[in-house]
């Protein structure tokens, strides 16, 4: 059985004869049509109704007319266009063209002059890339301050923290918490910067050496929420940069979590203890009925996975391409962009509500820090600062005491003070106090407020450090809006500019150009 031969797209270019084969349409065009209508369609619309605009007020098209294409790109729903290989060779720029012209009551000749489709889609991906890294900044944000309300509340329980695996110093939750909080406002500054960095409108760059026609790319950035033009044609429609850059911030920050999911999956830990989720949150095995689990803690560190796995691809999907407009750049190398700030975003979430229903045992944490030898490093610096012992020959005798008394299965607190006369007396050192530097150094309270330095995990050093992570949540919070600001500012004055005139008044830059080409 043979299959019929495409019909031709009537109307669209002289340069071939037929459509796109349907293996074409099947397997590639209409998939890509489809995201397209799901997730560009607003975008493509506003960016027509930008240029709309432009045409009048370069006096190619009168008000009315570009009121008329306006009103029919406001008709425009998921519903409204579908991939036709006869009559759109199922292209979405296409789709619009023709719905539009379907539309008209007569034929506007100059709509659509000194047009590419190269630099509408980018504005267009551009735009899709834009609400992206806005949208994942937003839930960042509640993540965010969700941390550091935690963290407030827990900066004064005692834990163990860890090194090498291994109990190492006195910590509070609070402490780790502020540290999780300080990675989180450093991605929102990054997120900041790609955002900026990519907020340049290819709208006016043409297919990729620039239009012929005095577009005003400043007015049409302005108006798409851009706060400039890309100021290289030829980069306007070559570069896909952002996907690689906000996937790399993905990927970022998708380490940086699942290491804080790990310490989560640890103190969950029944060795461990520390932390309790509620039963909506948790899991139970099948066959063994003491069990209580977190995948829900395994889900997100996971996840994380995926987001160096996306900016992987979107990295090999450019690279070795030449340096202009690209399908395979363009489109197949941003296949999976979505699913990486969907994947971030199903990260978040669910991470922001680990951290809203979290608890710290108190009792398991208190009891881990009086066990283990968590005052070494006290002990050492006492005997150097206290009783003249020089400072490597304190860390020795701290370790030998530390040795003998665990053997002798003393308790860390009060400790033994003849102990430590001992190993002091094999280097030749009578000490002055042995009990009191002993009580001091492996009092668990005390481990936390001897700590004076900044940015320690002292809880007033804790407190200290929210507050500076408060203000700037805030700031990034205002400096996110102030960008969703110029985005409403521009849409609303495209609706201005399209808007019918008062009857006398003339519009600006009415009739600038009397007729197409005219400079």
């Amino acid at each position: 059985m043979t299959s019929q031969p495409p019909a031709p797209a009537v109307g669209l270019s002289g340069r071939i004869r037929g459509g796109p084969s349907d293996l074409l349409h099947d397997e590639v065009l209409a998939p890509q049509f489809r995201f397209e209508i799901r997730h560009l369609l607003g975008h493509y619309t506003a960016i027509e109704k930008t240029l709309a605009a432009e045409y009048a007020r370069m006096g190619l098209l009168s008000a009315g007319e570009s009121r008329s294409v306006a009103a029919l790109l406001d008709e425009v729903g998921p519903e409204t266009l579908t991939a036709r290989p006869d009559a759109n060779m199922s292209d979405i720029a296409f789709a619009l063209e023709r719905h539009v012209e379907a539309g008209l009551p007569a034929p506007i000749a100059r709509w659509h002059v000194d047009r590419s489709r190269n630099d509408l889609q980018a504005c267009a991906q551009a735009m899709f890339g834009r609400d992206q890294v806005a949208g994942l900044a937003a839930a960042l944000l509640d993540l965010c301050s969700v941390v550091l309300e935690r963290a407030e509340e827990n900066r004064e329980l005692p834990m163990p923290g860890y090194t090498h695996f291994q109990a190492a110093q006195i910590i509070t939750p609070g402490f780790h918490l502020a540290a999780l909080a300080e990675q989180l406002l450093h991605t929102q500054r990054r997120l900041l910067h790609t955002y900026d960095g990519m907020n340049a409108c290819p709208l006016g760059a043409g297919a990729m050496a620039g239009q012929e026609l005095p577009w005003d790319r400043v007015r049409m950035a302005r108006m798409l929420g851009f706060d400039r033009p890309q100021p290289n044609a030829l980069t306007a429609v070559a570069s896909r940069r952002w996907s690689a850059e906000a996937t790399a911030e993905l990927s970022l920050l998708g380490a940086a979590l699942s290491r804080f999911a790990t310490d989560l999956l640890t103190w969950g830990g029944s060795e461990y203890g520390f932390i309790e989720l509620p039963d909506e949150l948790s899991g139970i095995s099948s066959a063994m009925p003491q069990k209580k689990n977190y995948p829900v803690l395994e889900r997100i560190r996971g996840r994380t996975a995926h987001l160096t796995a996306f900016h992987a691809d979107v990295l090999l999907g450019q690279r070795n391409t030449p340096f202009c407009n690209l399908v395979e750049v363009s489109k197949e190398a941003g296949t999976h962009v979505l699913a990486a700030f969907d994947s971030a975003h199903g990260t978040v979430r669910l991470l922001t509500e680990v951290m809203r229903r979290i608890g710290f045992r108190a009792d398991r944490m208190r009891a881990v820090c009086e066990r283990e030898y968590l005052g070494g490093f006290s002990l050492a610096n006492a005997l150097t600062l206290t009783e003249g012992v020089p400072w490597r020959t304190a860390q020795v005798v701290a370790g030998k005491y530390i040795v003998s008394a665990a053997g002798a299965g003393a308790a860390p607190h009060p400790g033994e003070p003849d102990l430590l006369t001992r190993a002091a007396a094999e280097h030749v050192l009578t000490l002055a106090d042995p009990t009191g530097l002993l009580a001091d150094a492996f009092d668990v309270d005390r481990g936390l407020d001897r700590l004076v330095s900044d940015g320690s995990a002292r809880p007033d050093a804790v407190r200290e450090a929210l507050r500076t992570q408060r203000d700037a949540h805030e700031e990034l919070r205002a400096a996110w809006e102030r960008r969703s600001e110029a985005v409403r500012a521009g849409t609303a004055e495209t609706a201005r500019a399209l808007a019918p005139v008062p009857q006398g008044a003339v519009g600006a830059g009415a009739g600038r150009l009397a007729r197409a080409g005219e400079h």
